[in-house]
């Protein structure tokens, strides 16, 4: 970088990847900054730069030692290794460019004074992350999984030993189907849908009550979907239709003939709700034929999806909202990782929750491509109506819109 490069850098000012700072700060003060920047998306911190942009220059003799040694060396862990580059202005005074990337085993943290404190970037600022924060930096370090969590209070009891006893069989074919309480706790810890815990009773995790339990938002509330239905464009307080679904994410059939269905799964289970709002009956070559406004292939991928990669940290449920122009599906949490709509589209995949997207591929909700929205929910809505669609990331949430 040359000293031009670094006063147009100047010249924006900070935001959310650029800090300014002098090089008489303390060395937890700057490794805060540095830990907040590994844990979003990286960024630089010019040593020698005052919060309104003017060159004060930096003044500590021996500054690279100085951060490898104190700030980087005692006070940031895990261990990160920065650029680090120092420019020449033109009246002599230097400026150190102190370059931080994304770090890949978040979170990081600060240590100092006994304590292990997690920072993370707000706009161009660093605060304590909440509770929650943390659990997703875990989950992006792939240090937690979510899915695995258990669910105090909710034990076999509260799973449909009908649905584990077809999944077992005729789903993934296991010859040993359990004939006791016992046995079962066994089974299931082994394909983390149980976990023990320490008084002995094991309990459901996240992904088995989700999936398998009978009525699921009954000790893990964010479980289900709820959907909204509206006669306008926005959201108003008279909702058509406003049902949250308490049901397992599976389904259940006959176990003489497999293609009598027994129990909807949950996308089916929304396809039937919504068929009133979003479908009807239209007169063709002579024949009634049902038409919906959006393919039902379509709602049934974009429900897979909200649910096999949505942060289970996060305590919303997914939304399924439908108004009179289009059809909106939110899921909580941002995208996993690195991942962005980009990479999406282009198929490649980062599931944040491998079990559960491990089940649904042995239901057949998903296959092992990855390329639903490249190959179905994109091409479909064309081939439909030629409307694109439309995808909306934040740290909160991921929300697709189809055009009615």
């Amino acid at each position: 970088m040359n000293n031009k490069e670094l006063l147009d850098i100047i010249s924006n000012g900070e935001n959310y990847n650029l800090e300014f700072k002098r090089d008489n700060l303390r060395p937890e003060q700057l490794a805060k900054e540095i830990v907040a920047f590994a844990n979003f998306q990286g960024g630089r911190i010019l040593l020698g730069v005052e919060d309104d942009g003017s060159i004060s220059g930096i003044q500590r003799e021996n500054l690279q030692d100085w951060l490898m040694d104190t700030v980087f060396g005692r006070f940031i862990h895990p261990q990160i290794i920065p650029f680090y580059e120092e420019i020449i202005m033109d009246d002599g005074k230097k400026v150190a460019v102190v370059t931080v990337a994304m770090g890949t085993t978040k979170p990081y943290v600060v240590r100092h004074n006994d304590r292990e404190d997690v920072y993370i970037r707000f706009g161009s600022s660093s605060r304590l992350a909440s509770r929650e924060q943390q659990l997703r930096l875990f989950q992006t370090g792939g240090l937690l999984h979510a899915e695995s969590l258990p669910i105090s209070g909710r034990g076999f009891d509260q799973l449909d030993k009908r649905r584990l006893e077809q999944y077992l069989a005729n789903i993934i074919e296991d010859d040993e189907i359990p004939t006791s309480e016992l046995a079962w706790h066994q089974k299931l810890q082994n394909l983390d849908l149980m976990v023990a815990t320490e008084f002995g009773t094991p309990v459901c995790t996240i992904t088995g009550l989700s999936l398998f339990g009978k009525q699921p938002c009954y000790g893990l509330p964010q479980a289900g979907i709820h959907l909204l239905v509206f006669s306008g464009k926005e959201m108003d307080y008279d909702a058509s239709l406003d049902e949250i679904l308490n049901i397992p994410f599976t389904g259940l059939t006959s176990a003489i003939n497999h293609r009598d269905v027994l129990e909807y799964s949950l996308p089916d289970r929304v396809l039937y709700y919504l068929q009133p709002y979003i479908s009807e009956e239209r007169l063709v070559s002579m024949r009634r034929i049902r038409c919906w406004d959006y393919p039902k292939a379509v709602i049934r991928e974009l429900i897979v999806n909200a649910f096999a990669h949505r942060d289970w940290t996060n305590p919303n449920k997914v939304n399924l909202n439908i108004y009179a122009n289009r059809l909106e599906i939110t899921s909580p949490g941002g995208l996993a990782n690195s991942m962005t709509i980009e990479k999406m589209k282009a198929g490649q995949r980062f599931p944040r929750n491998p079990i559960i997207t491990n089940i649904l591929r042995d239901y057949n909700f998903m296959d092992n491509r990855g390329m639903g929205i490249r190959r179905k929910i994109i091409p479909l809505m064309k081939e439909h109506n030629g409307t694109e669609v439309n995808f909306e990331v934040t740290e909160d949430y991921v929300k697709v819109t189809l055009w009615k």
